[in-house]
């Protein structure tokens, strides 16, 4: 791979955006999904090879991305739902976590979402109580982490597979 070579230059930096959206689901720093799928965009409109390819690859990734985002807000709140968390709760854990994000770098969005459904469910049910509801958000979070980097992952696959086919 000559790195002069401008093909093998984007299609490195491409590689490079999708690791580091991959990484950036982790860290909620940074935007992840749409690393990944600006990388996989990046080598779809300057990458070298068959451009029907580098469309199709495309067009899987927009899709994956798209349901990553939707399944990633969907699935773990409709668990939330289920489990008898309020939507006070889920609000409360919201502005908290926005708050959080920029008080604690990194871990700020999820500790505030955490502490938020904790105190509107001990102000609702009581400190024993509020356990259970808070557990049951706690998971929320890492299933949506989980569909997250899957979706992510997913785009790093499909693009490793556009570059074998293009």
């Amino acid at each position: 791979m000559n790195l002069g070579d401008t093909g093998a230059a984007i299609t490195l930096l491409s590689g490079l955006l999708i690791a580091i959206g991959a990484v950036g689901v982790l860290l909620p720093v940074l935007p992840g999904l749409l690393l990944s799928w600006s990388g996989v965009l990046l080598w779809a409109l300057l990458g070298e090879g068959s451009g029907t390819v580098r469309w199709l690859v495309l067009g899987a990734a927009t899709l994956i991305a798209a349901g990553g985002l939707v399944i990633k807000f969907l699935w773990p709140g409709k668990k939330l739902k289920s489990t008898g968390v309020p939507t006070s709760a889920l609000l409360a854990g919201g502005v908290l976590g926005l708050i959080g994000f920029f008080v604690v770098p990194v871990i700020g969005l999820v500790l505030g979402f955490v502490l938020g459904i904790w105190l509107v469910e001990v102000n609702r049910l009581g400190a024993e109580r509020a356990w259970p509801t808070t557990r049951s958000a706690i998971a929320a979070v890492g299933l949506s982490l989980l569909v997250e980097l899957a979706a992510a992952l997913a785009m790093a696959l499909v693009w490793v597979f556009g570059l074998f086919a293009a």
